[in-house]
């Protein structure tokens, strides 16, 4: 089923199912929602997307207001910018978010409400109970000053990657993320995949590695395939390109891995400028391994193979593929092993 709500005027065509924020978001409708994110779903927890409903008393959230054909929504008139208004003041003044040294400056969703809304400095101050910065585990830094409690890290630590790891302690004015049993995150079961840094919309989950390491305008941003298995998770590198390193890296929402990425994948990403990576052939001469020319490897290499199959028969000669490299590489060494060698020994390193 189908139908077409209006939008600021303007009529849009819907399918069943989707919500109000949805429409609008698919049709380029600009609606606040720092609780909300496609993966975790509906949530109505910040209450920044409301909008107005013709015919509907009240302000509804968008996030999860079901399409309704016919429906006539109003997204900025005066009565919704004031709520928003109200609610990011608020989230504003509850906690300390401090832009100017935030990491997150630049891609901070409660920043960009606030600069849409014309809000400069909150309207009145919260003074809640002190809050440590949970920094105990090796990737990771919670930074619960910065928290708006949306839940998101919660929803996708519990729902998209399933870790349930996650969740809401305490109560009232003390309600924080917890870990486990409200445990250091280092004493948890997190598995540090990072999905917590990469959903939320504020500072509160960082990653330890990229603090200070360069603001998200400073970065320039290279779409690629992760090289830690064959699986070909999609990622972006934030990469500084001064200093030719990588300093932060996310997932692409985009299949296979609509933005999840393991351990290794987000945050193993050093080796690229290590300065002990090789960058030319070595062979050894003399007890020493010396730098040489792709030619002479290549032709050292199979002058080898070629005698000690000679010598001593083709099964002594075994080839390993990696799920580092593409099909197409691991389809070769293949091919070699069995046309040119003429042995069977070939394995890999995904085989289970």
């Amino acid at each position: 089923m189908s139908g077409h709500l209006t939008l600021d005027g303007v009529a849009y065509p819907f399918q069943s199912g989707q919500t109000v924020l949805e429409v609008a978001r698919e049709n380029g409708i600009k609606i606040p929602a720092l609780c909300y994110h496609r993966k975790t779903g509906p949530a109505g927890r910040c209450r920044v997307c409301i909008v107005e409903v013709e015919g509907q008393a009240g302000l509804p959230t968008s996030c999860n207001l079901e399409a309704k054909d016919g429906m006539v929504v109003y997204t900025n008139t005066e009565a919704v910018l004031e709520v928003r208004r109200s609610v990011v003041n608020l989230l504003l003044a509850n906690g300390e978010h401090n832009c100017l040294s935030c990491e997150q400056n630049g891609r901070c969703e409660l920043q960009d409400a606030a600069y849409d809304l014309g809000i400069e400095i909150p309207a009145f101050t919260i003074i809640g109970p002190e809050v440590e910065i949970d920094d105990s585990s090796e990737m990771i830094v919670n930074d619960r000053r910065k928290c708006i409690q949306c839940g998101i890290c919660v929803a996708a630590c519990n729902n998209v990657v399933v870790n349930e790891v996650l969740g809401m302690g305490q109560r009232g004015f003390d309600s924080r993320i917890v870990c486990d049993l409200d445990v250091p995150m280092a004493e948890s079961t997190c598995v540090q995949c990072g999905e917590c840094v990469q959903l939320c919309p504020v500072g509160a989950f960082i990653e330890k590695k990229a603090i200070g390491q360069g603001r998200s305008w400073e970065l320039e941003t290279v779409d690629t395939t992760c090289p830690y298995c064959g699986v070909g998770c999609q990622l972006t590198l934030h990469v500084d390109t001064n200093a030719n390193r990588i300093v932060r890296v996310t997932g692409r929402e985009v299949v296979p891995n609509d933005g999840m990425l393991c351990v290794k994948g987000r945050f193993g990403y050093e080796f690229p400028s290590s300065p002990n990576r090789l960058t030319q052939p070595l062979i050894r001469k003399n007890g020493e391994l010396e730098p040489v020319s792709w030619e002479e490897a290549l032709d050292f290499t199979a002058e080898r193979i070629k005698k000690i199959v000679e010598e001593h028969g083709p099964d002594v000669f075994s080839a390993f593929g990696s799920g580092r490299t593409t099909n197409e590489s691991n389809y070769a060494i293949s091919k070699f092993t069995r046309a040119v060698i003429k042995t069977n020994n070939v394995d890999h390193c995904a085989r289970t």
